[in-house]
């Protein structure tokens, strides 16, 4: 515990980050946060609760409030804006099937868009639907004009195509997934989907609505940093802490 000596008011290390007003001591934070950026599909709640000695509830707040700080600062940078990038999009659906439940259905799926970088950064987003109303902002929101764009047949990318330096159409209905030369494809987003959904059905079996962009957070950053060693994810983790709130009232509202 410190003491300001111009406001005279009492603050520690947590003050102003994710940690702050947390009863946690501070080593299982730390620890909680390596498990997290060392976990490549994630790690569930329940899991962090029995290797750290805090119950599930403490846990599943503990869990939110990294992957908060895990929404990195970047986010304001276009992706592909050096010369000749190719910034690949491509959408997914999470949620359960109706013949894997056994007494009643499932919850509706959510649909992620995901645009990736090739040889770069990835981001992900939670849409409310896949169409071209919801996804022209988010587009050329986060990628640059100058970029290549690399999409599927969808006819919801073909007007968003035409505000780029190029749009090129993987037609995946006639089973084209890469053309001569290795240009024309989408298997970077691919690629980057088959690691969320591995964390969704192997690790997390379910992700509410209500925080799944916290979620997509969280694989984006271990992508992005996938050249880092675990430590050093670790670390850029905990200097995401600073300057971020999230109280339990403010995910609890959301889950309801």
């Amino acid at each position: 515990m410190f003491l300001c000596n111009d406001c005279r008011d009492k603050f520690t290390v947590r003050t102003g980050s994710v940690m702050e007003r947390s009863h946690v001591p501070l080593h299982k934070w730390l620890l909680a946060t390596h498990i997290m950026a060392a976990s490549k599909k994630g790690m569930s709640a329940a899991q962090m609760a029995r290797m750290i000695g805090v119950t599930y509830k403490t846990a599943w707040f503990l869990c939110h409030r990294i992957r908060e700080a895990m929404d990195e600062a970047d986010g304001n940078t276009p992706l592909g804006g050096g010369d000749q990038a190719v910034v690949e999009a491509d959408e997914t659906y999470v949620g359960g099937k109706a013949k894997n439940r056994a007494t009643r259905k499932p919850a509706a799926k959510k649909a992620v868009v995901a645009l990736v970088e090739r040889d770069g950064r990835a981001r992900s987003f939670h849409v409310a639907n896949v169409n071209a109303k919801h996804l022209r902002g988010l587009i050329v929101t986060n990628v640059h004009r100058s970029a290549h764009l690399m999409t599927d047949e969808a006819t919801v990318y073909t007007g968003i195509g035409r505000e780029f330096s190029g749009h090129s159409v993987v037609n995946h209905s006639a089973k084209e997934y890469v053309t001569t030369g290795g240009f024309k494809h989408s298997n970077t987003a691919e690629n980057f989907f088959s690691i969320f959904k591995r964390g969704v059905i192997g690790t997390y079996h379910h992700m509410s609505e209500a925080h799944l962009g916290r979620y997509c957070r969280e694989f984006d950053l271990r992508y992005n940093t996938r050249e880092m060693s675990d430590g050093e994810r670790a670390a850029a983790i905990v200097k995401g802490m600073v300057g971020r709130r999230l109280t339990y009232r403010r995910t609890d509202n959301l889950a309801a």
